[in-house]
């Protein structure tokens, strides 16, 4: 099937098969290699990718769903080096909220969405909104000091 959809900015039609995960796509079509594939079955995150601006799992998703959406990968956060790293993404490497990079991406992710919904979360609306991405190398706490930087609030109200 044909499909017309945006990928970080940029109108893609591409020929494709009805079934084919958006995360395959992503990563072998496009090259989009950020997108990471951690259990290919939507339990993990690591393939989280914001889908017309909301939180979704690319492993899970058929491309014969995407026609025209819009997609928002880690690495169209930022499309240029120019420009620097997006607030949540300084903020991860401040507060050592990165290590392997796996879950890294579908973290950012799922925390920039959080905070184009809640540009001053909570400590606990960010537990939650990182719930559905699992990190076994840093630990959460650094991850959600980082969410709390980058919205510009005190770190110190996590335990």
């Amino acid at each position: 099937m044909r499909i017309d959809l945006t990928v970080n900015g940029a109108p893609v039609r591409a020929a494709v098969a009805p079934l084919t995960r958006l995360l395959d796509f992503l990563r072998e079509d496009r090259g989009l290699t950020g997108v990471k594939e951690g259990c290919g079955e939507g339990e993990c995150g690591s393939c989280s990718v914001l889908v017309d601006g909301l939180l979704a799992l690319s492993c899970l998703i058929p491309m014969g769903q995407m026609q025209g959406t819009t997609v928002l990968t880690i690495e169209g956060l930022t499309p240029g080096e120019a420009q620097g790293l997006a607030p949540i993404q300084e903020a991860m490497v401040a507060a050592g909220g990165i290590q392997c990079g796996i879950c890294t991406p579908g973290i950012v992710l799922a925390a920039h969405a959080l905070l184009l919904a809640r540009p001053q979360p909570t400590p606990d609306e960010i537990r939650e909104a990182l719930a559905g991405n699992l990190c076994r190398c840093t630990g959460y706490t650094a991850i959600q000091r980082a969410v709390l930087q980058a919205a510009g609030g005190p770190t110190s109200d996590l335990a």
